[in-house]
């Protein structure tokens, strides 16, 4: 099995899904794609935007050399339609280690567990900054060293916030002295809203969990409660007694962001796709993305927090 600690992009694989028999092309192998795994951040601290490029990944291939699949020397733009920003390819060992770290952040990569002759590199401009406003719409645009050109835009929703959380303990069989289940409740504004949530413990990195997006279509414009699962990235090892629970004097904090529609798309298929991929009768899902002349995405967040300890009674 491939890392999971890596990013998404990297791992995806060119196949060819649909609702009746799936049936795989292998002639695909030799379709060369550039894939993109790009976001752009509102909110408080506010990651820098950046941009994966790498090649894509023939389905009959195992990788050997994860350094062949990064793009490298591409030009990249994000712009408002009024004012750009470029961004500059920089790499896991190049010498500005704490700059990058922090431009890793938000990419849900544990550097730690990344092979040390794998130089990761990844699209983004830690000197200069773009006004990033709720309700504007961001366009990127991609020049591969060959001239390729690749285009995507992405909306920065409003922010909804979680108002608070409470806390119980876990139901039947899953009663312990060490876990708590957890509510959290939101004001839900009336009209049309797509999520991702992440969740920190004690001052992580903010990572996804396996079922991280979903929209409002029973929630739309009413003061709801939500239960939300910790966190756990995919590899993780849990039980049913276990899964989803939060520890006992953890310091936690919950990200929620509000995403446009494409986004939220491309991560309900993915998750969909990973859930499916373990049940044997399930039917694959397509993947949907929205990244013109190559495949991945490019998407907006609006990020607010809640920050909580969880308690100990």
């Amino acid at each position: 099995m491939r890392d999971q600690n890596l990013p998404f992009i990297l791992l995806l694989l060119v196949c060819v899904s649909c609702e009746k028999e799936i049936a795989f092309d292998l002639s695909l192998d030799n379709a060369d794609q550039i894939v993109v795994e790009g976001y752009i951040e509102a909110g408080r601290n506010a990651i820098p935007p950046y941009v994966i490029l790498t090649n894509n990944i023939p389905i009959s291939t195992e990788i050997k050399d994860y350094n062949s699949i990064f793009e490298h020397n591409a030009e990249i733009w994000v712009s408002n339609g009024v004012d750009s920003l470029k961004l500059e390819e920089t790499c896991w060992n190049a010498s500005n280690e704490p700059l990058l770290r922090k431009a890793y952040l938000f990419s849900n990569v544990n550097l730690n567990k990344i092979p040390k002759d794998v130089n990761f590199c990844v699209y983004t401009n830690l000197s200069k900054k773009l006004e990033i406003k709720s309700l504007e719409t961001y366009k990127l645009r991609v020049k591969t060293q060959a001239g390729k050109i690749l285009t995507a835009q992405t909306t920065i929703p409003h922010a909804v916030s979680f108002d608070s959380v409470s806390f119980s303990p876990p139901p039947g069989v899953n009663q312990n002295d060490t876990m708590m289940q957890i509510v959290a409740y939101i004001n839900e504004p009336i009209g049309k809203d797509f999520y991702r949530y992440f969740s920190s413990i004690n001052r992580s990195n903010y990572i996804a969990g396996r079922y991280s997006v979903f929209d409002d279509g029973f929630i739309d414009g009413i003061k709801t409660k939500i239960a939300l699962l910790k966190s756990e990235p995919y590899g993780t090892k849990s039980t049913l007694s276990n899964y989803g629970l939060w520890q006992k004097g953890d310091t936690a904090s919950i990200k929620l962001c509000t995403i446009d529609k494409a986004h939220y798309s491309f991560w309900s298929t993915i998750e969909s796709n990973k859930t499916n991929n373990t049940n044997p009768f399930a039917v694959s899902v397509k993947i949907k993305h929205n990244i013109e002349g190559g495949l991945g995405i490019w998407g907006g967040y609006n990020a607010t927090y809640l920050d909580f300890i969880v308690p100990k009674k």
